[in-house]
């Protein structure tokens, strides 16, 4: 891959790395529990919510569980689908205002990886290519592909907290 850095920048991200996890990341048994329960939501923008409605609960399997006016916007539609173990993902659209194209923008939001279960994953993989969504598949376990406006998904076979074959937390 080697993507941005030389090796002497590498080395000095590398060290830093280090200082932070030694100064902050504490041993499991040294943890205290989170003071959350979870994602309630994560919330998207949607330029077409029929079309949305189809790539998530048609495409993804995602269920769509509720939609109702969004309280921040008139007649705007706030609609959510279910990502299992109590997580959801909502859309809303803003009727009547031109939030222009998808961009990456430094502090905003890169990804969003979802995580399922190996068998769901193959066929979400054969609903993808049956639907022609473009993706990448790396290392074996992820596919990253961009949503109907452009925002940039993974679908991860590995479990909940672990990465790469190795725990998180």
């Amino acid at each position: 891959m080697g993507h941005g850095v030389d090796n002497q920048q590498r080395a000095e991200l590398n060290a830093r790395r280090a200082e932070l996890a030694a100064r902050y990341l504490k041993p499991r048994a040294e943890r205290p529990a989170s003071s959350a329960r979870g994602v309630h939501h994560t919330a998207h923008i949607s330029s077409d919510v029929e079309r949305t409605i189809r790539f998530y609960d048609g495409v993804l399997g995602f269920p769509l569980l509720e939609m109702f006016e969004n309280r921040d916007y008139e007649g705007s539609t706030h609609f959510f689908f279910d990502l299992g173990q109590g997580n959801t993902l909502a859309y809303f659209d803003l009727p009547g205002l031109d939030v222009g194209p998808y961009q990456e923008v430094l502090g905003g939001h890169h990804h969003l990886a979802i995580s399922m279960e190996r068998s769901q994953w193959e066929a979400a993989r054969q609903r993808l290519d049956a639907a022609s969504v473009e993706y990448a598949h790396v290392d074996g376990s992820s596919l990253y592909f961009r949503g109907p406006d452009g925002e940039r998904l993974e679908l991860i076979s590995d479990p909940l907290l672990e990465m790469y074959g190795k725990p998180v937390g």
